[in-house]
């Protein structure tokens, strides 16, 4: 059933089942304190324990489908007001 969902859902998305689909969880978290070999077992983990929280989620990623484009330079800089320092306001009073 979950199988079907997932295909169901791909189609619906035009996903095609070539693609580099990757699961995730989410709402995790790992400890990254080091606690010793004496510690309360109650409230503490010992340093990369993962617990999952309870509302944890799943994660289905297209990575074929990530359009990754890197910031760009802008082509020209006009800003409304000028940007004047601090120590040019200074030297002006």
């Amino acid at each position: 059933m979950l199988a079907s969902k997932i295909a169901e859902t791909m189609n619906t998305l035009g996903w095609d089942h070539g693609d580099n689909i990757v699961v995730e969880i989410g709402g995790t978290q790992v400890s990254g304190i080091d606690v010793g070999e004496d510690y309360n077992k109650k409230w503490q983990s010992p340093i990369g324990t993962r617990k999952y929280n309870k509302d944890a989620f799943i994660v289905i990623k297209n990575l074929d489908r990530n359009p990754f484009e890197p910031s760009q330079p802008m082509e020209e800089f006009n800003p409304r007001h000028p940007y004047e320092s601090k120590k040019e306001e200074e030297q002006v009073s």
